[in-house]
Order: structure tokens, then C-alpha cells, then sequence
């Protein structure tokens, strides 16, 4: 067992359901404007117009309700979202801005386990005011010693992290379901990393993780247990 290590937690779908409300939305903006024979299609329309605009203008639920009208736009040949088709797009997201943060199983328990012989962090990405709601309704943000919001995870990310907050490389864990995010730059700024994959996470965070020694995969949260 590690003792005295700095692990660094990623929030959404590491510590509490996200994408999956995201899913539930399209799932039900699909069923609105697209035939079954159409379906795959459209999510691949609506996949690439969602990854011009996380690039451009960043993540959180005010980004995808532009990329569901976008995506409406672009299906009805250009002509603009008329104020019904945009309330019905609000009704889709009524679950993204009203919903109490819903833990992963074992969360709670784990962290505070975790909380008493490690320093824990938080990283997080995406829209400021967003983010900063979900952890303050989280009910766990105390157990973190720094919660850090930002517009996206690169190598830079981690290694300014590394660097302001003077931690070693080598005794840092980022903890995370994203291999895009989470693991990969993560790495290749020279830290350890946990890999928990979890089945909802974004089509945009997926790629492909070359074996690699200094990466452990879990299969649950409190599996963190046995190794920290």
C-alpha cells in the first residue's frame, strides 16, 4: 500500500453521473428529429458539430444546447431553430440545470478513506460557474485540500499543476474515465495515472490506451482502496 501519495481526482463520471444525462438528451433529441434510419447519421452530424464547438467555446450544458440548435440548423438545411423547436431543445436539458449531483457508487465512503492518509485534489474541466455548483452540491468538496477548474486537460495542465503546486511527478496519481483527458496527458506529463473506465463516458474523451506499467485500471471507485 502507498502511503503519503497525491492523488488527483477527475469529477465528472469519476466521482458523480454526467454523461449519461447528456446521453438521455440526445437519445430523446434523436427520437425527435431523426427516423430510425436516419439515427446513426444524425449522432454523427450532431458527434462532429459538438467537437467544433467544445473546441471553440469550451464544455458544460450552455455549449451543448448550441450544438443541439446548431445541429437542428444544419438537418433543416440552414433555416434557424424557430423559438418552439428551441424551447423543446430546453425541455431536453431541463435534467442538465436542475438535477442534484448524483454520486458513483462508493464515492463518499472511499474518499473519506482516502481523505486520511493522502493529500487528495480535484481537476476538473469545463465552465467555471457549472462545475463549481456540481462540487459545492457534491457534499464530498472537503475532503479535497484544492479544487482546480479548467478549460481543458493538456500536458500543459498537468505539468503547471505539478509545478505551482510543487508535487512530484512520480508520488502524483490522476484518477480519472476519460483516457483522453485524464490519462494520456496525464503521462506524458510524467505522472501516475488510475484508469476507472465508466460505461457513459463522452464518445469525444475515447482513445485508445497503449499498455503502459505506470497505469492501473480498476473496475470500480473503491477498488482505490486495495492499492492506496
Amino acid at each position: 500500500m502507498h502511503t503519503d501519495q497525491i492523488l488527483v481526482f477527475d469529477a465528472d463520471d469519476t466521482l458523480w453521473e454526467n454523461n449519461v444525462l447528456f446521453e438521455r438528451a440526445i437519445d430523446g433529441f434523436l427520437d425527435w428529429v431523426a427516423t430510425p434510419a436516419e439515427r446513426d447519421r444524425t449522432r454523427a452530424v450532431l458527434d462532429a458539430i459538438e467537437a467544433a464547438n467544445s473546441a471553440a467555446l469550451g464544455y458544460g450544458a450552455a455549449v451543448f444546447r448550441q450544438s443541439l440548435a446548431d445541429c437542428l440548423q444544419q438537418l433543416n438545411g440552414g433555416r434557424t431553430p424557430t423559438s418552439a423547436e428551441q424551447a423543446r431543445i430546453d425541455d431536453l436539458l431541463t435534467p442538465l440545470n436542475s438535477r442534484q449531483v448524483e454520486l458513483i457508487p462508493g464515492v463518499a465512503a472511499t474518499l473519506a478513506a482516502l481523505a486520511d492518509r493522502h493529500h487528495l485534489l480535484l481537476l476538473t474541466k469545463g465552465d467555471q460557474d457549472e462545475q463549481r455548483r456540481k462540487v459545492a452540491e457534491s457534499t464530498i468538496d472537503h475532503h479535497f485540500r484544492g479544487v482546480h477548474i479548467v478549460a481543458e486537460k493538456s500536458v500543459d495542465t498537468y505539468r503547471q499543476l505539478t509545478a505551482e503546486l510543487g508535487l512530484a511527478p512520480d508520488r502524483t496519481w490522476m484518477i480519472g474515465n476519460s483516457p483522453k483527458s485524464d490519462i494520456a496527458p496525464a503521462r506524458r506529463a510524467g505522472l501516475r495515472t488510475v484508469f476507472i473506465p465508466h460505461e457513459h463516458t463522452w464518445v469525444l474523451e475515447h482513445q485508445d490506451l497503449g499498455p503502459d506499467e505506470a497505469t492501473l485500471q480498476l473496475g470500480a471507485f473503491p477498488e482505490l482502496l486495495r492499492h492506496f
